[in-house]
């Protein structure tokens, strides 16, 4: 693997990648799993030593397996780094993707920590990506998280590697192999371990299973052939929440076979965005309706409901949950949602969901006529005074502010005019489209249409992850973007104009549209229809201030 170069990858080295990735899976302890997974990045990902360090019951990392060099081997092998060290080395250095790299030029300061280590010797590199003898490459371990992810659990181990048969520092291709292999390295790991739990857990099983099966069989009955999902998972303990049991139905409304149902419990297969919901569901008679993973990746509504299995002498034992298929409910309910919150053409947010979302950002400040004296209070006092129609003054104090619901509320505030102090606030971007009348004129309402889809895309495409893209009406979008200054604001509004006026096909030709924007500021105390209402207006003045030629299309 160590001459092949992306996009050139040989089928052999793929092979090589696939067998080393069995081996481990296939190692029956935790012993030689790990030894596999060392003896894996020498024999298939092109380097000379590899390094196994697994974190410990106290948190530190031991030399748990070595392949590549005896010596080294018997040198290093069953040592213990302190976390705080490893910790420091995972902060350092450059990321590449999962991985970090800790060049020679920098790596010296971690020669007098704690962390075994084993120095390789070799001339200095001629070539600016020739492997230096002190160049660091550290491959994370992380436990799979609820959905199978990389690195969003806990730190298991890291893989240290050296030397690249080659001489080089991996590419693109090299790089992306030792992270998958790491990857799936960890999972190899967590069930190794998870094995040899299971196994205890299969005793205790077993044990209870036969005082049940003794008084319990129409209860097996009413489980095994029940028309709707059924689970015992055992309550308390280390292994709380874990699948014991499953039936039929619920084997395949999941598409899983019940032995692998055993390997999990119901938080590793709800979706990550109904975690919450779950933690929130009482164990004791609780119900919650919330997404699980098939094994093709896709999720199904179900609705879970919970009843505790009892034992006479030791009390609650296990949880019986019911799992009901409401997936055809669910997206009935979800289209409908949709529907009444999305523009029909262009999928996005549309006029009522846009009033909603800003209204849910805006509280009502107490107003008065006197909000002008109110604000010169609140910056010489530090706290809000209210007053009434004659001018007198009732000071609440600090702690007094009437926001009712919005107690802990982050007010939205707006940069002040004319000045540019960095302060940032909710800008609300109206956007009229020129010339596009024309269009619908000269090429039918189907171009317009096009058109409209195609604005619609390159506005989400060009605001941040976070931001609110919404059809208004007609040829009218608004842009809500949190924490902008004014230039900020007027960056972005030129940015998008500069995307809009791109030209378009739409049945056949290409097309053009102009775009005016008008930059609003929402702040507390105004109601969602004013904010949009002098967004509009600055659009209106910013249209009249350009000549016609340069707001039209063509």
């Amino acid at each position: 693997m160590e001459t092949d170069s992306e996009p050139y990858v040989r089928l052999a080295s793929l092979r090589q990648l696939h067998q080393a990735m069995a081996d481990m899976n296939k190692a029956r302890s935790l012993a030689d799993t790990l030894q596999a997974v060392a003896d894996g990045v020498v024999q298939a990902l092109g380097y000379e030593l590899a390094c196994v360090n697994l974190v410990g019951p106290d948190g530190d990392l031991v030399v748990a397996a070595f392949a590549g060099n005896q010596a080294a081997e018997a040198l290093i092998t069953g040592r213990s780094g302190s976390r705080a060290s490893w910790d420091r080395r995972l902060n350092m250095g450059e990321q590449w993707g999962d991985l970090i790299f800790i060049p020679h030029t920098e790596g010296w300061v971690l020669d007098d920590d704690d962390v075994p280590q084993w120095y390789t010797d070799g001339p200095a590199p001629r070539f600016e990506d020739e492997w230096h003898p002190s160049d660091r490459l550290f491959a994370p371990m992380y436990a799979p998280g609820p959905m199978g992810g990389g690195s969003s659990g806990e730190l298991i181990g890291v893989l240290s590697v050296d030397r690249p048969r080659n001489g080089r520092r991996p590419g693109a291709w090299g790089r992306e192999a030792l992270q998958m292999y790491a990857f799936q390295a960890a999972i190899a790991i967590s069930n190794a371990r998870l094995r040899s739990n299971m196994q205890r857990a299969l005793v205790r099983l077993e044990r209870d299973q036969q005082a049940l099966r003794a008084s319990e069989e129409s209860f097996r009955q009413a489980f095994e052939y029940a028309p709707s999902g059924m689970a015992i998972a055992e309550m308390g303990g280390d292994q709380h929440g874990r699948i014991l049991r499953t039936n039929d139905a619920l084997c395949r409304l999941l598409g899983r076979r019940a032995s692998a149902m055993r390997r999990y419990a119901f938080s590793d297969l709800v979706h990550p965005e109904d975690i919450g919901t779950l933690l929130r569901t009482s164990a004791e008679g609780g119900r919650a309706e919330l997404r699980l993973g098939r094994r093709d990746g896709t999720y199904v509504w179900v609705s879970l409901r919970n009843s505790v299995v009892a034992d006479a002498a030791d009390g609650p034992r296990f949880l019986l949950t019911h799992v009901e298929d409401i997936e055809e409910r669910k997206r009935r309910e979800l289209q409908l949602a949709h529907r009444a919150s999305h523009d029909s053409l262009t999928g996005l947010p549309n006029s009522a969901e846009l009033r909603s979302r800003l209204a849910a950002r805006l509280c009502q400040r107490p107003q008065s006529s006197h909000a002008a004296v109110a604000d010169a209070m609140d910056a010489a006092y530090g706290h809000s005074a209210v007053f009434d129609s004659g001018g007198h003054t009732f000071d609440f104090g600090a702690a007094a502010e009437p926001y009712g619901a919005f107690d802990h509320h982050v007010h939205a505030v707006a940069p002040e005019d004319g000045r540019d102090d960095g302060a940032k606030g909710l800008a609300v971007l109206f956007c009229d489209l020129d010339g596009f009348k024309s269009i619908n004129d000269r090429f039918g309402h189907n171009a317009g249409d096009a058109v409209l889809i195609e604005v619609a895309r390159r506005l989400s495409g060009g605001v941040r992850d976070g931001d609110t893209v919404a059809r208004l009406g007609g040829d009218e979008f608004v842009i809500l973007a949190n924490g902008l200054g004014r230039a900020d604001a007027q960056d972005l509004a030129v940015r998008l104009r500069g995307e809009i006026i791109q030209p378009i096909r739409a049945e056949g030709r290409a097309v053009r549209v102009g775009a005016s924007f008008g930059i609003g500021w929402a702040h507390c105390g105004m109601t969602a229809d004013e904010v949009l209402k002098s967004a509009d207006e600055r659009m209106y003045v910013e249209k009249r201030s350009r000549p016609k030629q340069h707001r039209r299309a063509g």
